[in-house]
């Protein structure tokens, strides 16, 4: 206890000093959250070094638990981080999401600047590009897992399920959607939601079939799982 105060008043003699009786209290309380930041920031940058792909899938759940029970701690999102990635990336996870506006992947997981290689597309489909971005994402940056990302009530999904007819390019994304459809149409409960994690799934083994992304399973590199959002509550459940 009297190092405690001895401590204090050594710290207040000093800050007088610098700073002036007047901002005294405003100084030392933006320093003491300015130095919790940096050593928060510290141990973010150290826990994924190395990374293996079960420690990088882990690292998704975890920031999405804080997300969902608002104990953000919204890491590299700082200037300093901005400029420290402006050169060169190195995201220890990869995300195939879907285009929807209510599912950003740094936000739902608590990430931040070169944390992510995110790809986005209406259904979360694995097209041709989609594939070789996330094949560069992992043998070039170093991605540790791939998270293919569906969610509740998905638009794409829905309108598969009814045969919307649509005009231009959408049709594209609804063939692509129309496997997952099929493999769920028997199945009890809500159809759109049945369809939807049918799809994760679907686009889950395309992105398992790509030569480059297999190789890289097999030496244990990388970890390939779909996932599923909920609009409500903003939980992601692990569907493989």
């Amino acid at each position: 206890m009297i190092k405690k105060n001895i401590s204090r008043r050594s710290l207040v003699k000093f800050g007088a000093g610098a700073l002036g009786t007047g901002i005294l209290t405003a100084g030392i309380s933006s320093n003491l959250v300015v130095s919790e930041q940096a050593v928060a920031q510290a141990v973010v940058q150290e826990e994924k070094k190395d990374l293996t792909p079960e420690q990088a899938l882990q690292s998704l759940i975890e920031g999405n638990q804080r997300f969902v029970t608002r104990k953000r701690r919204s890491p590299n999102q700082t200037p300093t981080r901005l400029v420290e990635v402006a050169k060169s990336q190195k995201p220890f996870a990869s995300i195939l999401g879907c285009a929807d506006s209510r599912v950003p992947a740094e936000i739902v997981f608590d990430q931040g600047f070169g944390d992510l290689f995110v790809c986005r597309v209406a259904g979360n489909i694995a097209t041709s590009e989609e594939i070789g971005s996330l094949e560069f994402g992992s043998l070039i940056l170093n991605s540790k897992v791939i998270m293919v990302l569906g969610h509740k009530r998905c638009g794409a999904v829905d309108a598969t399920i009814k045969g919307a007819q649509v005009p231009g390019h959408i049709s594209s994304l609804l063939d692509a959607i129309q496997l997952g459809v099929e493999k769920s149409k028997n199945l009890p409960g809500d159809k759109v939601e049945n369809a939807c994690k049918a799809n994760i799934l679907v686009q889950v083994q395309k992105l398992k079939s790509s030569l480059v992304l297999s190789q890289l399973i097999e030496q244990g590199k990388l970890k390939v799982v779909g996932a599923y959002y909920d609009l409500d509550d903003g939980k992601v459940t692990l569907l493989s």
